[in-house]
């Protein structure tokens, strides 16, 4: 009861307001308590803010710091090198505590092993890159900038090809993070079936096909001669028009009408006559059999002086990968474009380009991203279906 009691009266002693001591001691006693917590704070802080600290935990240090030491952020003949605060902490203090609250859930995963593995590290890589990368493109690349700045660029020193990006990037005020991807640290390796396009057509597709319907497929589909999958035909690909002319459980028979080239094998089929619009490539037998593959009279292209000829065939194929309004397609390679293709200088619209010639433009481009297979091909079926060719203000 002893114990009990002096606490009570400890307690008592200070809740009760002091009656002897002047309010100079207690302001200066706060003073002194404020200094010390705001030191000890603010050194905990940069404690915090260290490339020691940063690689500290093994996650870090054998994977992503690894791949630092090999780039020109880590040796150059300036002998300037940025660490790891110097690229993920805001200098500004307001934008770092922010950074620092947004980075707290990193020490959760340090302390549950989210990627303490090298397998899983990578099998996260790509969506903790995507994070990083939103998060600059918000700030239009605020880190990058401390060193990095277009007003301090000497135009003259630049080659020709550097000065042609950076010249537009610079009158956009375009975040170094646009195009610089991959600069200080390697970029994620796609596993199939993961592309983030697909992921967000699987919502939009279609739940079931109905025969005498016309759809377009939203991924690479595999096609077959015969409705027990048992003689492949080939791929149908992406923003590929189709009519189901039969339906068999998870299976349908597809209705192609396309255009081919009339020279070698004619494997690969074209959406339109003269437009190297691809939609599917066939299988040699496939594309060379009269049972399967209906053809009319060679037509010649003025343009390229080649002959093209019409044809029509009937194949089957899994009933899924399909959507029905081509539109939602184009939605989603219209933001990829925007977010990916456009940002290292001024904009191309769609129609800026024949459907021809887009691939050639499109190639010189797409290096710049982080796309994948499939999402290079949506996005360029996109460009080319919103050429030049099919807008009648060019």
């Amino acid at each position: 009861m002893g114990i009990w009691k002096a606490i009570k009266n400890f307690w008592t002693v200070l809740k009760r307001p002091p009656a002897t001591i002047s309010l100079g001691v207690l302001s200066i006693g706060g003073f002194i308590t404020g200094i010390l917590f705001w030191g000890g704070f603010n050194t905990a802080l940069e404690a915090t803010n260290t490339e020691e600290f940063c690689i500290s935990c093994h996650e870090m240090r054998d994977n992503v710091y690894v791949e630092l030491q090999q780039t020109v952020h880590w040796e150059n003949r300036t002998g300037v090198r940025a660490t790891c605060p110097d690229c993920h902490v805001p200098h500004e203090w307001t934008n770092k505590i922010a950074r620092k609250m947004q980075a707290s859930k990193e020490v959760w995963g340090a302390i549950f092993g989210t990627i303490n593995t090298r397998e899983k590290f990578l099998a996260k890589r790509e969506e903790l890159a995507r994070h990083e990368w939103a998060r600059l493109e918000a700030n239009n690349s605020l880190e990058c900038r401390n060193c990095h700045d277009y007003d301090s660029m000497n135009w003259d020193e630049m080659s020709a090809e550097a000065q042609f990006y950076m010249k537009p990037a610079a009158e956009l005020n375009t975040g170094c993070i646009q195009c610089h991807k991959g600069i200080a640290h390697e970029l994620p390796e796609r596993g199939e079936g993961t592309s983030p396009v697909v992921a967000t057509l699987d919502g939009r597709a279609a739940s079931s096909l109905s025969a005498g319907e016309d759809y377009f497929s939203y991924k690479p589909v595999e096609l077959y001669e015969d409705s027990e999958f048992t003689t492949p035909a080939g791929n149908l690909g992406m923003a590929a028009r189709v009519e189901v002319a039969e339906v068999q459980g998870d299976k349908v028979r597809l209705d192609i009408s396309a255009w081919r080239k009339d020279k070698g094998y004619g494997r690969v089929l074209y959406a339109d006559f003269g437009r190297n619009m691809r939609i599917a490539v066939l299988e040699r037998d496939t594309a060379q059999n009269a049972e399967l593959i209906s053809a009319g009279e060679p037509q010649n292209d003025d343009n390229t002086g080649l002959d093209w000829v019409e044809v029509k065939t009937s194949l089957w194929a899994p009933a899924s990968g399909f959507v029905a309004d081509v539109e939602q397609l184009w939605n989603v390679a219209s933001e990829s474009y925007q977010s990916s293709c456009s940002t290292c200088h001024a904009q191309p619209d769609p129609e800026h380009f024949t459907a021809n010639a887009w691939p050639a433009q499109f190639n010189g481009m797409v290096g710049f991203t982080n796309m994948d297979a499939v999402e290079q091909e949506l996005v360029l079926s996109y460009l080319q279906n919103h050429s030049s060719d099919f807008n009648d203000s060019h």
